[in-house]
């Protein structure tokens, strides 16, 4: 079995508010399709205060309201993941990490015999930061910095990120009609690294910066970053289930 992470963003799951279902369906439905050819996946989802927003619109920017949103939203977010792998017949489980459960070798080895067993039986196990409790100090802020560590510290070969970007380009292809796309990137400049964070959605807290920090994280680890459209996912599945890759970049050391 080639062992992969998945990394969805707030962008792709939601849309005017609300959880986006179609691409939450078309999502699930990629990963049962890559579990039958020979894939253990473990999905990185956020969601959870944007699910949480939807039943109690309070202001995002206090930290006591987004914990409080996540509160509600991850359970929503878990029933909704749940009824859409049970069309296929499988079975998902919530595991909720906060960053320093990757400060120490037992607490890594006592998630990852979690993640393992799960995996052996056949079920995805869906990852969040534990926002309602993680303070400051100890939280990683996004995502893509949490799905970077699932996969290095869970023997994943590969880290695919599933986002508003489609692939990493030469300039920012919003504001420059000629920019080009890096289909293979073998290293990273620190100027790149060190960029202003750019989300694009009032529900995302990363942007291309923080995938690039992923991806470097990753070849510095001799492990492999796909980044890809969370909309249109063919060029994600021409990657993993055809091997061809269309579009998206692949980093790779």
């Amino acid at each position: 079995m080639k062992r992969i992470v998945i990394k969805v963003g707030s962008h792709v799951l939601t849309e005017n508010g609300a959880i986006a279902k179609p691409r939450m369906l078309a999502l699930v439905e990629l990963i049962a399709e890559l579990k039958t050819d020979q894939y253990d996946v473990i999905l990185v989802s956020s969601g959870a205060v944007s699910a949480g927003y939807t039943q109690l619109p309070l202001d995002r920017s206090v930290v006591a309201n987004k914990q409080a949103l996540a509160a509600i939203g991850q359970p929503l977010l878990l029933k909704m993941y749940q009824e859409k792998f049970a069309r296929f017949n499988l079975l998902c489980s919530q595991v909720l990490l906060s960053a320093d459960v990757f400060e120490e070798t037992e607490h890594i080895a006592h998630a990852k015999v979690a993640i393992d067993t799960l995996l052996k039986n056949n079920v995805v196990p869906i990852i969040n930061e534990n926002d309602t409790v993680s303070v400051e100090e100890l939280v990683f802020g996004d995502n893509d910095r949490l799905s970077a560590h699932v996969a290095h510290y869970f023997d994943a070969s590969l880290l695919v990120i599933l986002s508003d970007i489609d692939a990493f380009y030469d300039k920012d292809p919003n504001k420059y009609n000629d920019a080009k796309r890096r289909a293979v990137v073998n290293s990273i400049e620190e100027s790149e690294l060190n960029a202003e964070h750019t989300p694009n959605n009032e529900f995302a807290t990363g942007g291309i910066v923080t995938k690039l920090q992923s991806a470097d994280f990753l070849m510095k680890q001799d492990r492999e970053m796909f980044l890809a459209s969370g909309f249109d996912l063919s060029d994600v599945k021409a990657f993993l289930v055809d091997g061809e890759h269309k579009g998206g970049t692949l980093f790779k050391a």
